[in-house]
């Protein structure tokens, strides 16, 4: 199935439009508090336990909801007010760093008491997920959609710029307690955007689901896209990236800070290392969106997922700060580009009736595979490092990335001939 959209949008479409571009900002807003959450908290773990099972921990108890809820929570957007959902989710994320400064604050930090709220936190991302992306559904024109997604992967990623720089000077400045505690100021804008914004996530398409909703409706949704096989490389490819790389490189650059030779205990050579990763991310949205050079099909989310693997290789194995910031900007590029061409793709190809499940579909396997990437990173991480473990993580992506683009060859090829 393919969505009509015109060939010639326009440039920053969503940024003109009074209810999408306050949208975009406080998601931002919310995703800078997200990343200063992981900025003071990874830091303040790493330095209380180094453990790399900890670290494995993070990654997994931040992506297992997705995996588990994410067709659920895409079934409640479908079926309940958008605006509602995300403030709860909003709220959930704010509850979970008053609770990160009660513990540093009283001294009681404990492994149990961080893995609770780590799940927490992870549970409030799933939740977020579908219902933000069907409320851009509802912000954007179908010709305009392309570029909405763009810009709120963009927003995200400026997002996760700002973040390690506002979670550094919060760490200098104000410490990990009262950090922390600052950083429930920045869930409140997108929490009172909810309460203002006519939108509900149906107002255009005028669809509410009337089904029941059920953690069974997994197998069944994902029956009713497998013949489209541009949607399921998309989904495949957001597997692989998943599992491969996923949020390794952000929990484990600690350890590349310390290995680098910047684990100053000020955190600004680490907190540079995140923006470095960051900033990759902020430029290749605005080149996609200004310039059209990467089109939104296969070809180009297979390339930069191969970029993305070979950048996370040279982070992992270099022992030159620099060449590691350089990696790091290419690989949030690549990263972008990757990741918003197949959420792009899979957002234009869903089915009206059923979008918000496919969404869930594709973040369950693009988000919560990342918890296989948790299990990988941990284990690796006891047997050869933390920096070893991204390694393999970064071949693994190049060559799953190159079979899958054999495998669509393939297919195509026989699609032909039929």
């Amino acid at each position: 199935m393919t969505t009509a959209v015109s060939p010639r949008p326009r440039r920053f479409g969503p940024l003109r439009d009074k209810h999408s571009r306050p949208y975009l900002i406080t998601a931002g807003m919310s995703m800078m508090g997200d990343n200063i959450e992981h900025v003071i908290t990874y830091w303040v773990l790493w330095q209380t336990f180094h453990s790399p099972w900890l670290v494995g921990f993070q990654v997994i108890s931040h992506w297992l909801p997705f995996l588990l809820f994410s067709v659920v929570f895409g079934g409640l957007a479908e079926k309940y007010d958008c605006r509602r959902i995300i403030q709860i989710a909003q709220g959930l994320f704010a509850l979970v760093s008053l609770g990160w400064g009660l513990l540093f604050l009283t001294g009681t930090l404990e492994m149990w008491s961080a893995c609770v709220l780590l799940v927490l936190h992870g549970c409030a991302g799933a939740l977020w997920g579908p219902a933000e992306q069907l409320m851009l559904h509802d912000f954007a024109e179908p010709r305009e959609l392309p570029s909405a997604v763009r810009l709120n992967a963009t927003f995200k990623s400026l997002g996760v710029l700002a973040g390690p720089v506002v979670g550094s000077a919060l760490l200098l400045l104000l410490g990990p307690t009262w950090g922390i505690f600052a950083n429930i100021l920045f869930y409140l804008p997108m929490t009172l955007l909810m309460a203002r914004t006519p939108f509900t996530g149906h107002s255009r398409s005028g669809l509410v689901m009337r089904e029941r909703v059920s953690i069974l409706d997994t197998p069944r949704v994902i029956r009713s896209v497998a013949d489209d096989k541009v949607l399921v490389g998309m989904i495949a490819l957001a597997g692989l990236i998943a599992v491969c790389v996923g949020s390794s490189l952000t929990v484990a650059m600690p350890n590349f800070a310390d290995t680098l030779g910047a684990g100053d205990e000020d955190g600004l050579g680490y907190g540079l290392l995140l923006f470095a990763n960051g900033i990759g991310g902020v430029i290749g949205g605005f080149l996609l969106e200004a310039t059209g050079l990467i089109k939104a099909d296969v070809k180009a989310a297979i390339v930069a997922a191969v970029m993305f693997g070979l950048t996370s290789l040279i982070v992992a194995t270099t022992s030159h700060y620099g060449i590691a910031l350089a990696a790091l900007v290419l690989g949030g590029i690549a990263n972008l580009a990757a990741t918003s061409v197949g959420q792009a793709i899979v957002q234009l190809r869903a089915p009206a009736d059923r979008r918000g499940r496919v969404v869930g579909v594709y973040g369950m396997v693009g988000s919560g595979m990342r918890t296989g990437n948790g299990i990988t990173i941990a284990w690796l991480g006891a047997l050869v490092g933390v920096s070893g473990a991204v390694a393999v993580g970064g071949i693994g992506l190049m060559v799953g990335a190159v079979l899958i683009a054999v495998l669509t060859g393939l297919q195509t090829a026989r699609g032909r001939r039929a």
